[in-house]
């Protein structure tokens, strides 16, 4: 299933490999790859093959659910549409409480206790996510775990959920995708290492000094 996503989101264009220029994420990291989940909302055939994916995973790993809560704003429409295929409620939670009218952060009706599973695009160094979490853990949820498409599987990221307690599995990853890569010369296995090596170390200055 990784490797089938994978060459889903590449066939698609959802993943951009641009070693020689990095893009720039929000966290200020130079990178040589951006994933862009959000396109496999245009691309049915992919959109099913993502949700019925992560209905599997919230079913396999978590089977006690009682609802899915989206991330704002990448993984509301995911959550919507695997809580349909689920017959499960659903709601999400937003970066920041409403201004006006209820105030809200999280929307949806969700009573206190209730077994949530959170389902995000994307996990890099895991920081929005754990927002999420931590917000509905003070709303008295039980958050049972994460389910997303696609993780990067930094060290960063992986030892934030683990010292947050939570559970995350992925459709995808970096592994599996530059693989994927190789095989259909989109990249050599040279820069696959290379890029792999900047998971794994994505501070090292080397990244932007020897590409």
């Amino acid at each position: 299933m990784e490797k089938d996503i994978a060459r889903a989101l590449l066939s698609i264009g959802a993943v951009f490999l641009s070693p020689e220029e990095p893009f720039t994420w929000a966290s200020g990291i130079k990178s040589p790859i951006y994933c862009d989940n959000r396109l496999t909302l245009s691309a049915p055939g992919v959109r099913s093959q993502v949700e019925k994916g992560l209905a599997g995973l919230v079913r396999t790993h978590f089977p006690d659910c009682e609802m899915l809560m989206g991330t704002s704003t990448a993984g509301i429409a995911h959550a919507a549409i695997t809580a349909t295929l689920l017959n499960l409620p659903m709601g999400y939670v937003r970066g920041e409480a409403k201004s006006h009218g209820r105030t809200n952060r999280i929307e949806g009706r969700m009573a206190p206790g209730t077994r949530v599973v959170v389902v995000e695009d994307l996990i890099s160094t895991a920081g929005s996510v754990l927002e999420v979490v931590q917000a509905l853990r003070d709303a008295e949820a039980r958050v049972l775990g994460v389910v997303s498409i696609f993780t990067y599987g930094m060290p960063r990221g992986r030892e934030r959920l683990s010292e947050s307690g939570v559970e995350n599995h992925s459709l995808s990853n970096l592994d599996s995708l530059l693989e994927v890569a190789v095989e259909e010369g989109r990249i050599s296995r040279e820069w696959k290492g290379r890029i792999l090596a900047f998971r794994d170390r994505p501070d090292d200055e080397s990244w932007m000094q020897n590409r």
